[in-house]
């Protein structure tokens, strides 16, 4: 009996994620995205955009800020465990067909349905730009769409806040599906993570670069031990002896984070509750937590910054493999609507 070596293996589903290169990445990243991503890597064909254009769109004429961030960001990936061994890490503005697709899709979207986006109008709000709104910043729920169809992303890992912007593009996926007469897009589902967005130390906001209220992935011990006794607490909580509140209390919020061992947070949570456990020994519990936690990210990071041509260099490969990608879908999209002219 001859042997068939016709076998193709399945194909390993696609998950696309990514950050803007605005600031160093923080403990929030950490739990609402970095750690699953190194997970994802191994049951994923897993694409990590790092989003320079996308930034842009608010940072216009920052660009010192995005640009000097790209390797910031590209550091703190490799120092919490994605492996460019498994994971395609690239530069959005490297894959320039992804401005093509934006472009495209750009004639499938309404004004009307981009300001009635819920993630976009939040944002506008945030940063005060009422209706003097950058055309960009407008329409970057289409630049996202772009980034996940053109590597045919099978699912994206988002925030329950950023769920709008993945029904938006399979809105996007559908219309043109229908406008080229076959599927050639295919539609994205959204992975939400188990733990939500982790609240900035001041207890007030979602922790977030630009509001100062968090703790970077690089942070040194001083600055770990400084965040911890920072954090509030119950503020009715004045005497050891005193019943205390842990919902809403951020110091366990973060215990519940970070801490693995979920029966001695559980213990801390009721002698808490109970009365006669300081704030300064909950805190100290976790500050000895984000201590192991961050210092082999740290060191991991710090050796790996002392050659950052290397960073550079693993960054510019991965974005040629993910340009080849990119250029794959848009050349099947051309070619529907007619864009590859037979005689040039």
């Amino acid at each position: 009996m001859s042997q068939d070596n016709s076998y193709i293996p399945p194909r390993k589903p696609v998950i696309l994620t990514g950050d803007r290169p605005t600031g160093p990445l923080h403990l929030g990243h950490l739990v609402g995205s970095l750690r699953n991503r190194v997970l994802f890597q191994d049951q994923y064909k897993q694409f990590v955009l790092i989003a320079d254009m996308q930034a842009l769109t608010d940072n216009m004429g920052n660009y010192a800020k995005v640009r000097e961030n790209v390797v910031e960001v590209a550091l703190d990936y490799l120092a919490v465990g994605i492996d460019p061994a498994k994971s395609t890490i690239f530069i959005q503005s490297k894959v320039p067909e992804l401005a093509e697709l934006t472009v495209l899709y750009l004639n499938l979207v309404s004004v009307a349905r981009l300001e009635r986006n819920p993630t976009v109008k939040e944002e506008i709000r945030q940063r005060g730009f009422e209706r003097d709104i950058p055309a960009g910043f407008l329409s970057y729920p289409v630049s996202q769409a772009a980034d996940i169809t053109a590597f045919k992303a099978n699912y994206v890992p988002v925030g329950e806040d950023q769920l709008p912007m993945i029904e938006q593009t399979n809105e996007i996926v559908r219309r043109m599906n229908r406008s080229l007469g076959r599927d050639v897009l295919v539609e994205a589902e959204a992975i939400v993570p188990k733990v939500g967005r982790l609240p900035g130390i001041d207890g007030q906001a979602k922790m977030s670069k630009s509001l100062g209220n968090s703790l970077p992935l690089s942070a040194s011990a001083d600055e770990i031990s400084k965040a911890v006794k920072q954090m509030f607490t119950d503020p009715h909580h004045l005497r050891v002896e005193d019943p205390g509140q842990v919902e809403g209390n951020v110091v366990f919020t973060y215990l519940d984070a970070f801490e693995p061992d979920v029966d001695l947070v559980a213990d801390l949570k009721r002698r808490y509750q109970q009365g006669g456990l300081a704030d300064s020994v909950v805190k100290r519990q976790l500050e000895d937590r984000l201590q192991a936690l961050l210092q082999p990210i740290r060191a991991k990071r710090a050796e790996m910054a002392t050659d950052k041509a290397a960073v550079l260099e693993m960054l510019r490969k991965h974005s040629l493999i993910a340009r080849e990608e990119a250029a794959r879908t848009l050349s099947e999209v051309r070619r529907e609507i007619g864009l590859d002219y037979y005689f040039l």
